[in-house]
């Protein structure tokens, strides 16, 4: 994913969102109605989720020290997985609080056309936002279906604004069908199952991410199609006879780390073995630059045990 496409989706749904969070709360003052309540939270946590993913990108940037000698790209994910984990869930738990108090003590709703009209505009605001994550997620995900993107892909940014946007989508038509069922029942209860509604869209959607990106924090390995572009690279050249193992992980969205033990011909001397390597490591990083950081440890030729040649039979998340 490009550092450019992925800002360009964040700062659209931060926009989008930031204005649909102010016209929701106008809205509960004018209306009364838990649904708009609950989904004032729910965009002020989605504004949120865009600020914390920016800082993340942000502090990835930094430059390699000491105490961190691999960087620090792996804080994208961190504050994705905080994202997941605590604002989507504040979100969930409070949307299920409000939904549960206002089915227990039902009010009828005040002023509808109030919610009616932000709830329209907040849908079309977030159509443009969604639209915007899609256009710039399709520029990146190739042939992979889109349950398949956000389960593989290692940049965190496109997959939680894809979900938020679509988490919000849904949540905006579960509190327009709630309010309108309070205003032609006179039954305030319908807002507050609309509400309930919403906390439990927010729940799901706060799993999906958090096993997620947990999967990406803890540390993935590139996925099937890029080790074998890794190991057709290695054994292009002359000096490799065969990979006798290999290991990779993403230390970030845009740094692959790739370790591999070659076997080298008895015969080979050691500058040879030194050429060798050194043109093994630039194939590589002509077939695949993510890989950034590469590791080679030449041993004398031994058959290639197929299991450990590559870690491809582990799946992504």
């Amino acid at each position: 994913m490009s550092a450019e496409g992925g800002t360009k989706a964040i700062v659209a749904a931060l926009a989008a969102n930031t204005g649909i969070a102010i016209s929701k709360f106008v809205a509960f003052v004018f209306t009364g109605s838990s649904s708009m309540l609950a989904e004032s939270i729910h965009s002020v946590a989605d504004a949120g989720n865009q600020g914390l993913l920016l800082i993340g990108r942000k502090r990835s940037e930094r430059a390699r020290t000491p105490e961190h000698p691999f960087g620090y790209g792996r804080e994208r994910y961190f504050y994705a997985f905080v994202v997941a984990v605590v604002l989507f869930t504040v979100g969930a738990a409070f949307s299920l609080y409000e939904g549960v108090h206002k089915i227990s003590d039902p009010h009828k709703v005040e002023s509808p056309a109030w919610a009616f009209g932000v709830l329209i505009v907040a849908i079309i605001l977030e159509l443009i936002s969604f639209r915007t994550a899609i256009v710039e997620s399709n520029q990146v995900r190739g042939d992979h279906s889109w349950v398949s993107f956000i389960r593989r892909a290692k940049a965190p940014e496109l997959p939680v604004v894809l979900l938020e946007d679509l988490g919000a989508l849904v949540g905006l038509i579960l509190a327009l069908a709630g309010v309108t069922m309070a205003v032609v029942t006179g039954d305030g209860v319908w807002d507050g199952i609309g509400t309930v509604s919403i906390g439990v869209l927010l729940a799901v959607i706060a799993i999906i991410l958090a096993i997620e990106t947990k999967s990406l924090l803890i540390g993935e390995g590139a996925g099937p199609e890029d080790e074998l572009k890794i190991l057709e690279a290695l054994e292009s050249v002359e000096q490799v006879d065969h990979v006798m193992h290999l290991r990779t992980q993403h230390i970030g969205p845009d740094e692959l780390l790739v370790a591999a033990k070659i076997a080298v011909k008895h015969d080979d001397t050691a500058a040879e073995v030194a050429r060798g390597i050194d043109a093994a490591e630039a194939k590589v990083r002509e077939a695949l630059p993510v890989a950034r950081l590469i590791y080679l440890e030449p041993a004398l030729d031994e058959p290639p045990r197929k299991a450990d040649r590559a870690g491809t039979e582990a799946t992504s998340s």
